[in-house]
């Protein structure tokens, strides 16, 4: 602790924190997350923000594939100094090493989802799809709040160009075949 009682973690080494660093950290706030070598703390989240997550959880395990696995808020190690935590992520099941593991690597994620929170906007539209797409997941869904009810932007990675390529979006149904054949009720969230 510094003189001024705050945890030392309140202060970041010159260089950034790294992605090991946040399994180290005593009292580090629940899902935090580190983008550019910089802790990122997130807000209490909205009932449209849980109401979604639940919506395309139940979603996602009723159509997935027995080798993938649907997580929420569990960080992917993408690089040294980053180490997001996408809202939802369909991963391989080959992934799942122990129940008390604490993030998954670029590697063993097929799918990652962010829904829009208002203190989280500018990193959900903009720097988190780049350091996915630059990670090489393939497949990635940004959600925003219409009207209470979720649009869902469907993105698919060029490869060559290391960046997402809007493939369709989704506002009653979201029905598609990549990454494997999905279909979800939206309006479901009425009820939820």
């Amino acid at each position: 602790m510094t003189d001024s009682s705050l945890p030392d973690w309140v202060f970041p080494p010159p260089e950034g924190f790294t992605a090991e660093d946040l399994d180290r950290i005593p009292q580090l706030p629940a899902h935090t997350e580190l983008i550019d070598g910089s802790l990122v703390f997130v807000s209490p989240q909205a009932s449209f923000h849980t109401r979604t997550m639940w919506l395309l959880e139940a979603g996602l395990r009723r159509t997935m594939p027995e080798d993938l696995r649907a997580r929420r808020e569990m960080s992917v190690v993408l690089g040294r100094q980053q180490r997001p935590e996408p809202d939802m992520s369909v991963i391989h099941a080959s992934a799942e090493h122990s129940p008390e593991q604490t993030f998954y690597r670029a590697e063993d994620v097929v799918l990652a989802v962010e829904v829009i929170s208002p203190d989280s906007e500018r990193r959900d539209r903009d720097r988190k799809p780049t350091l996915y797409a630059e990670a090489g997941i393939t497949h990635f869904w940004l959600v925003e709040n219409q009207s209470g009810r979720p649009a869902i932007y469907v993105y698919e990675l060029d490869p060559l160009a290391r960046s997402y390529v809007l493939t369709g979006i989704h506002h009653d149904r979201l029905k598609i075949s990549a990454p494997f054949d999905i279909d979800i009720d939206l309006t479901e969230i009425d009820r939820l």
